[in-house]
């Protein structure tokens, strides 16, 4: 919302302000399709050449989460913290042999089907299946298990912000793709010498809309938007870091409860429920999904 609110203002105070101040429109109405066809068409076309097929698919859906934000909400961190107190509880009470059948088939589990928001995210339930699948095969050092996490979870984030990083480096390269659509512009002016003043004039002004565009859409719009996307992938990667310190609090001894309430300590403040609220969730968790393992 306030992303829609920003991109009003920025055009409102932009263009009112050069509207106001005696700033004649036209010149850059008459501009703007020629000067947007080099900037833009240049920067798509950079922005094809210097990234992989994933990276360009990953960046159209990343448009979405600039203006939806990050997909977990404070009920889906408590609906995540549930699920790993039953999954450490089980494997306190039961050993983590219990959950075998759960971690292989987990779309079949009457744990995991519980919580349909952490089914979604592929990532997030590979994350806990293959990290429990490694302690059914005896990694239970705490120290390795960790490291082995951390690993993987350095790997998703470097990818995950491989679109916000594309966004940038086009946003770096637009003020210099201006100024190269404004030299074409000056070049035209050049081969028009001859022309009266004003006709001069108003094709020197359209070729410095050129070097306004790339300015105006670098550091107003595309920069933005892939500070934002990062922004958000950064926040959305503290899912991952909570099953990291939830399962490695476990390995080293504490309490179901324990472990869970260090995981807490990972929500963005802004999500995060209170230990009231916490503890009101545990406790609404039916005895009998625990009992299912």
């Amino acid at each position: 919302m306030f992303q829609i609110i920003g991109i009003v203002v920025l055009f409102a105070m932009v263009f009112g302000s050069y509207i106001i101040s005696g700033g004649n429109m036209a010149v850059i109405m008459h501009a703007l399709p020629h000067e947007m066809m080099a900037i833009g068409g240049a920067g798509v076309a950079s922005f094809l050449i210097s990234n992989k097929t994933s990276t360009l698919k990953a960046t159209m859906g990343g448009f979405g989460k600039v203006f939806a934000g990050p997909k977990w909400k404070g009920t889906d961190y408590r609906d995540l913290l549930s699920l790993m107190f039953v999954l450490t509880k089980t494997m306190k009470a039961k050993g983590v042999i219990a959950l075998e059948s759960h971690i292989e088939n987990p779309h079949e589990s009457a744990i995991f089907t519980r919580f349909p928001k952490v089914m979604k995210d592929h990532f997030a339930l590979d994350f806990i299946c293959d990290t429990i699948r490694m302690m059914t095969m005896n990694l239970e050092d705490p120290h390795q298990v960790e490291d082995a996490m951390e690993k993987q979870l350095e790997k998703h984030h470097h990818e995950a912000l491989a679109p916000a990083h594309a966004l940038q480096n086009l946003a770096d390269a637009l003020p210099a793709l201006g100024i190269v659509a404004a030299v074409l512009g000056v070049v035209k002016t050049m081969g028009s010498i001859t022309e009266p003043p004003e006709v001069l004039g108003g094709m020197i002004g359209g070729a410095l809309v050129g070097t306004f565009l790339g300015v105006f859409l670098a550091y107003g719009l595309v920069g933005p938007m892939a500070t934002r996307l990062k922004e958000v992938v950064d926040e959305e990667g503290s899912v991952y870091k909570i099953i990291q310190a939830v399962l490695v609090a476990h390995l080293h001894g504490n309490a179901a409860q324990i472990s869970v309430e260090i995981g807490r300590g990972h929500v963005p403040s802004p999500a995060q429920p209170s230990f009231l609220e916490l503890e009101e969730a545990l406790n609404a968790q039916p005895q009998d999904v625990a009992q299912a393992a």
